[in-house]
């Protein structure tokens, strides 16, 4: 398995931060790769790009002001394979990343990917009133998995508030 580099730099409006690549993302180098994940539409019908970038494209968020990064680095199948090491060690990898780079969003993609960096058992969709690193917004999305349960269309309105977020 290898690694899918992170596609960051400093002060980006949105930083986006998903739980760990899949197997797909490690084989082909990019995130959000499996067919079934809709994060790519989900930021096109959100109003966040200006057209459907493919998975393969991921590199050019960075020119939108955007970026992405993962909670922990090691490709798995499932998100339940991750360990509470691994969590506790991205946790603090994360909080020193967005110390240095200070987005002025994070959207953690999943509500367990903010439960495990914040600490919090309880978080709603949206911007939290309480931000773990100071001078940058957290903001929880629900997962872009095509495991997700939500209609999808109830998922893009709660992106669309990061649309509103990034002009401000």
């Amino acid at each position: 398995m290898k690694p899918v580099s992170d596609h960051v730099k400093e002060n980006l409006q949105i930083l986006f931060v998903g739980f760990n690549p899949s197997l797909r993302s490690s084989e082909t180098g990019h995130h959000f790769a499996n067919p079934n994940n809709r994060f790519w539409r989900i930021l096109y019908e959100a109003g966040l790009t200006p057209r459907k970038y493919l998975d393969s494209e991921d590199d050019q968020l960075v020119e939108l002001g955007m970026g992405i990064t993962n909670i922990v680095p090691r490709p798995t199948k499932a998100a339940d394979e991750i360990t509470k090491e691994e969590y506790k060690e991205g946790r603090e990898v994360l909080k020193k990343k967005i110390e240095l780079l200070k987005p002025k969003v994070v959207c953690f993609v999943g509500k367990g990917v903010y439960q495990q960096y914040s600490g919090k058992k309880v978080s709603p969709w949206g911007m939290q009133n309480v931000h773990v690193v100071p001078g940058s917004i957290d903001f929880v999305a629900p997962s872009s998995s095509g495991l997700v349960r939500m209609k999808l269309d109830e998922i893009i309105e709660i992106y669309k508030q990061l649309t509103e977020l990034k002009s401000k």
